[in-house]
């Protein structure tokens, strides 16, 4: 499965329009919609679990990685697709989790999540040893962190069933809380081309032979970012220089974060830039509380609703646990900033169950219900509804939201059976 990533790498550096989408979310509704477009479009594409997310002590989701398999081949068995077609991948593995702790104990507990994500089936680990634990500064220097990374690198390959199929990344981009700062134009700077050139120096450097024979791909920063209530769309003009700085480094590619929102012409124009890994989540799961939220407002239009509305129940839940999102929108209008909010924190509360509960009300109250278009038309596009089919059921509502948000980071593929989602 890795050979699959590693011939994306090569064609993007053969000069092609080539890039894999990587999907960095837990939702199983999100997760249901992303394998079954991947299967219509019969291309491949990898599902990311993060550090926060899933580690050995369950993280947010309660999964650790082993379950995290079993969960996504779940959904894949459920929706037919190729099991080839479905690459797993864990994003900025480090000691974050446990940063609050000293560096010698974090990274400890590093080793042994890097060492599980491998043994349970993972094949493309980000590694990200870039924050500083108690005592240290808020971003560690390349060195420092090259080290580190180095150390986990073997973790990995100690672990993994088939060392020579795992495929790692480096570097890191990752904004402060509330989105990165602008330049003077009011664009996110890219990364640097000399900076991008140290990081790799850096990693070289640190890491053993075989290690650095898995590199694959090198994290920076394209110039596309969101903020709370604000989208920076990549120039498209621009070129950062950053496709250059792989020239004398063979095999490897640039990796994305934080592509969420743009415009679909951003996609393939980051892939000639060198980006054949292009990450997104929480554009996903903001379509799916798009699509949910529609629903709730349509019911209640139609006069169908029995229970809470579901933006109710949502912001109880949030205010009652606010620390998923304190620290990530300040100052304006915060009930605005949780439920519609460009970095979605309100996907952390869909899990309770109390959220469950308000959404499988919501279905409950639509089920078997007839929704004709007129009435769709109040709170869905056109190209959802079409999307949706000629009986429009709430779930393929949903799901279609989702679709249309990841479509665009399937770029033109040479697999021979490719075509369009089914209706």
């Amino acid at each position: 499965m890795a050979d699959i990533l590693r011939e994306v790498v090569a064609r993007n550096r053969a000069g092609q329009r080539a890039a894999i989408p990587s999907v960095c979310s837990a939702h199983p509704d999100v997760l249901r919609a992303s394998l079954e477009l991947a299967r219509d479009l019969g291309q491949a594409v990898v599902i990311e679990a993060t550090s926060n997310q899933v580690n050995q002590d369950g993280g947010y989701t309660g999964m650790r990685p082993e379950d995290f398999v079993r969960f996504v081949r779940g959904i894949a068995q459920e929706v037919a697709i190729d099991p080839a077609l479905v690459l797993l991948g864990g994003d900025h593995l480090g000691p974050q989790a446990w940063r609050r702790g000293d560096a010698a104990t974090a990274m400890a507990k590093a080793h042994r999540m890097v060492a599980d994500y491998a043994a349970a089936g993972f094949t493309k680990i980000h590694l990200d040893c870039s924050e500083g634990c108690a005592g240290e500064p808020p971003q560690l220097p390349d060195a420092v962190c090259a080290a580190r990374a180095a150390e986990l690198a073997e973790s990995a390959l100690d672990a993994a069933p088939d060392p020579a199929r795992l495929i790692l990344v480096v570097g890191t981009e990752v904004p402060p809380p509330g989105g990165a700062r602008t330049d003077d134009h009011g664009d996110i700077p890219p990364t640097r081309p000399e900076a991008a050139r140290a990081t790799l120096q850096a990693h070289r450097a640190a890491f053993s032979a075989r290690a650095w024979a898995q590199v694959a791909g090198l994290v920076v920063q394209p110039g596309v970012e969101f903020s709370p209530m604000e989208v920076h769309r990549l120039p498209m003009a621009r070129d950062p220089g950053l496709r250059a700085v792989l020239d004398d480094w063979p095999g490897l590619c640039l990796e994305a974060h934080s592509t969420d929102y743009q415009h679909p012409a951003v996609y393939p124009r980051m892939a000639e830039l060198g980006f054949a890994f292009q990450k997104v989540g929480p554009a996903l799961t903001f379509a799916l509380r798009q699509a949910v939220y529609a629903l709730d407002l349509l019911r209640g239009l139609a006069g169908w609703q029995t229970g809470p509305a579901l933006p109710e129940v949502m912001e109880r839940l949030m205010l009652a646990a606010p620390g998923n999102w304190q620290g990530h929108y300040h100052g304006g209008e915060l009930r605005l900033a949780r439920h519609f909010g460009l970095a979605d924190r309100i996907r952390y509360y869909w899990p309770q169950p109390e959220a469950q509960a308000a959404v499988a009300g919501l279905f409950a109250d639509l089920a078997g219900r007839a929704l004709p278009v007129p009435l769709l038309e109040q709170v869905f596009a056109p190209d959802i509804i079409a999307a949706a089919g000629e009986d429009a059921l709430p779930q393929a509502l949903v799901r279609a939201q989702v679709q249309a948000a990841l479509r665009p980071y399937f770029l033109d593929s040479p697999t021979p059976n490719g075509k369009e989602p089914r209706p």
